[in-house]
């Protein structure tokens, strides 16, 4: 089987060494076509022959460390694909604020400008609002982090990087019991959210099925909860020696608070979305000391792959790259990979390069080999096919398992 792989690292990290260097800790990325102008805020500049990618996902608001990350992973690989000299790519960010509404608005802004691939959305109900919209339009669609089926259902142009819900719920519950993580399982998840919910109906269904007790179940309307003492007293009252958390990582850093303050000290464990917590402002990261999460990709790995991303992300905007980020310089990889391969060129209108790019990343010759998948492919339903890792938190870093 052939494959088109990620370029290494290595050799991309050397051609944009000078470029990364004046970046600094600018989060807004600056140039990634070669002028030296300063780039417009949410955006990376263009010239004749670029590529025009719109990206969305939020940049303030309570998830904004996840949109931030996308960003910027995503400005990471530009910066590299366009030092190599042969297709040459744009990204304009818009801020969606993690709101269906506006995620919908700044999609309508990335049409306007000529935006000819959407990458994102980052958040999973952004994203199903947004993917109805590019399958009327006929746009390819590529995004990093929204895992919920619904992104993807029933639409052949929405493809996903980051592992789906069922495939999460699924692999946690057989994690837990293969490796004897705990025999009193509760679980305390968002019964309003599409991501939460997805995982823990996966999760529950395979634990009933292979034997795991699940001893409590507990829902809290929305992140922006903050008393979890029910939950907890609920999860501690039933003996639960292991709490699965299929949220994101705001409710949880309440959670670890309030459940030291009970003196509730189970195993804590989650999936991709709790990625993050580390590097909340305020999180006293001791207690997520033990923690045990889900997630495509590990910043203090020593492989030289992830060792020279680490490096040039931390140059270029001087914080440590979580998962999210990772996920999105995969997302431009796997693009430019597909743009090469199906023979793309930036006078192509949308609609040709949707089709080419469909065709594309569902053939069975096509696979990408990134930082966080090794041979990673695509099914027709735009799920993609890569192993999932699980790491703990031991003092303050994560330990891969």
């Amino acid at each position: 089987m052939k494959k088109f792989r990620v370029l290494s690292l290595v050799m991309a990290s050397a051609l944009c060494l000078s470029m990364l260097a004046g970046c600094g800790n600018d989060s807004t990325g600056g140039d990634t076509s070669g002028d030296n102008t300063p780039a417009p805020s949410g955006s990376t500049q263009e010239t004749a022959g670029t590529i025009k990618i719109g990206g969305i996902g939020p940049l303030t608001g309570d998830a904004a460390v996840y949109g931030m990350a996308t960003k910027q992973g995503a400005e990471i690989a530009i910066q590299e694909i366009n030092a190599l000299g042969g297709l040459q790519f744009s990204l304009d960010f818009q801020d969606d604020e993690g709101d269906t509404e506006k995620a919908v608005n700044a999609y309508n802004n990335l049409k306007d400008s000529g935006t000819q691939i959407i990458y994102g959305c980052t958040t999973t109900n952004p994203c199903i609002s947004v993917a109805g919209e590019t399958y009327a339009d006929r746009y390819f669609q590529l995004t990093p982090s929204a895992s919920s089926t619904k992104v993807t259902e029933g639409r052949d142009n929405v493809f996903q990087v980051c592992f789906t819900d069922p495939n999460q719920g699924k692999t946690a519950a057989n994690y837990i019991k293969d490796n004897n993580l705990g025999t009193k399982i509760a679980a305390i998840y968002n019964n309003s959210d599409a991501y939460s919910t997805g995982i823990y109906n996966a999760f529950a269904e395979e634990a009933e099925a292979i034997g795991l007790e699940v001893v409590t179940s507990q829902t809290f309307p929305d992140d922006k909860n903050t008393d979890f003492t029910v939950q907890l007293s609920a999860a501690k009252e039933a003996g639960a020696d292991l709490v699965f958390m299929p949220i994101y990582y705001t409710p949880a850093s309440l959670i670890l608070n309030q459940a030291k303050s009970m003196g509730y000290e189970p195993t804590f464990f989650g999936c991709d979305g709790m990625d993050g917590i580390l590097d909340m402002d305020g999180f006293d990261a001791s207690l997520a000391e033990g923690l045990m999460l889900m997630t495509p990709f590990n910043a203090w790995a020593t492989d030289e792959r992830t060792v020279n991303f680490v490096n040039e992300y931390e140059a270029a905007y001087g914080g440590t790259p979580n998962q999210f980020a990772a996920d999105a310089y995969d997302c431009m990889y796997a693009i430019y990979e597909a743009c090469t391969a199906a023979g793309i060129t930036a006078d192509m209108d949308h609609e040709t390069i949707c089709d080419k790019l469909i065709e594309t990343f569902t053939s069975s010759d096509f696979s990408v080999d990134g930082l966080t998948g090794t041979g990673m492919t695509w099914s027709a339903n735009g799920e993609v096919s890569k192993a999932p890792v699980v790491v703990k938190v031991e003092g303050g870093v994560y330990v891969t398992q």
